[in-house]
């Protein structure tokens, strides 16, 4: 591999560093969360999980269907399930 290609990937990995910050930061303003830049240590650990929770509901959102069935046990009544499917990526 050429010398260029190594560099592109380090451009392209701060370029993601960027961007994963700038999300982060807009995830926390939405919550009302007042996150600085750098260091964050007066955090509570409630308010950085919210954080980082809202971010992968963003990316990933929780999808919910609800099927109703036939219960087997008494004729003539129908059972609702719901299931939650979160989608990876």
């Amino acid at each position: 591999m050429s010398n260029n290609s190594n560099s592109n990937k380090g451009e392209m990995t701060q370029k993601g560093r960027e961007a994963l910050e700038r999300f982060k930061m807009e995830s926390a303003n939405e919550l009302g969360i007042n996150l600085k830049q750098g260091y964050n240590g007066d955090l509570t650990s409630r308010e950085a999980g919210s954080i980082g929770g809202s971010m992968v509901n963003m990316i990933s959102p929780e999808q919910q269907w609800e099927i109703p069935r036939n219960n087997v046990k008494s004729m003539g009544h129908k059972v609702v399930y719901t299931y939650y499917i979160q989608v990876g990526i």
